[in-house]
Parts: structure tokens; C-alpha cells; sequence
């Protein structure tokens, strides 16, 4: 299982789940991730740290 905003790897029995109304559910590794997800409402791919950041540079790169 794969957190939802940085992509890393969570471990069984650890990170964070958030449902929403509607029944999309939402797995953290952290409260880092969930903060900059639901509270500041960051897109990943505009924040350095994580994977979508590096995939969307090294698009922009072989383009």
C-alpha cells in the first residue's frame, strides 16, 4: 500500500487512514502527508519532496 500524497510505502498496521463522505479512502504515511493533503490542500505534484514531483521534472526533462 502506497500513501496517497508522497507515495511512499506504508507498512502493515502503521500510517494513517482517512474516509471521506462519499467513500474515497485515503492512506497517509504520515501526519505530514495528511496535513498538506486535506488541511492545506497541496498538490503533490507542486511539492518537492515527493515522488510525483521527481516524475513530473523528468517529463519535463526528456520533453
Amino acid at each position: 500500500m502506497d500513501c496517497i500524497f508522497c507515495g511512499k510505502n506504508i507498512k502493515k498496521g502503521t500510517g494513517l487512514m482517512y474516509v471521506k463522505k462519499d467513500g474515497t479512502i485515503y492512506n497517509f504515511c504520515s501526519s505530514k502527508c495528511e496535513k498538506n493533503l486535506i488541511k492545506l490542500k497541496r498538490n503533490p505534484r507542486k511539492v518537492k519532496w515527493t515522488k510525483e514531483h521527481h516524475k513530473t521534472k523528468k517529463a519535463k526533462k526528456v520533453k
